[in-house]
């Protein structure tokens, strides 16, 4: 295993992303389309938080509902909105940042997903399974 891998060998560079003014049904439906839990929310680049499938269940009970199912009670996420139930205080890294860096940062925190960062512009999102995957590959 090599120490000083960069993050950017393991992160995902495609990142799915939202608007703080979609609306929550949107990033309901974009979870489970592309099997993701974490989707950062930017205005142009720029992040400005992540939303976490873990928050839409704070909110609602989305894990109830049939993962095909597309009748889903939309009351509760009218009631929010993206702004409101994001993560905004946010750790983030580089695409140099090493995957041990990275691990030290999610082994401590109580998230599961950095947004990789270059200046200000989002360039990719490194998560918990990534690391876990990069792992699994070393054996």
């Amino acid at each position: 295993m090599k120490k000083r891998t960069p993050v950017s060998a393991i992160m995902t560079k495609d990142v799915v992303t939202l608007a703080s003014t979609d609306d929550l049904m949107t990033a309901e439906k974009l979870f489970k389309k592309k099997q993701i839990r974490h989707i950062p929310v930017v205005s142009g680049n720029e992040i400005k938080g992540m939303l976490s499938y873990t928050d839409l269940l704070r909110i609602s009970f989305a894990d109830a509902i049939d993962e095909n199912e597309s009748d889903v009670d939309t009351v509760v996420y009218n009631m929010f909105t993206i702004d409101q139930v994001m993560a905004k205080n946010l750790v983030t890294v580089t695409s140099n940042t090493t995957i041990k860096e990275v691990a030290e940062i999610l082994a401590k925190k109580e998230f599961h997903a950095l947004p990789v960062l270059e200046g200000d512009d989002l360039v990719g999102i490194v998560t918990t399974t990534d690391l876990i995957n990069y792992l699994l590959e070393q054996f």
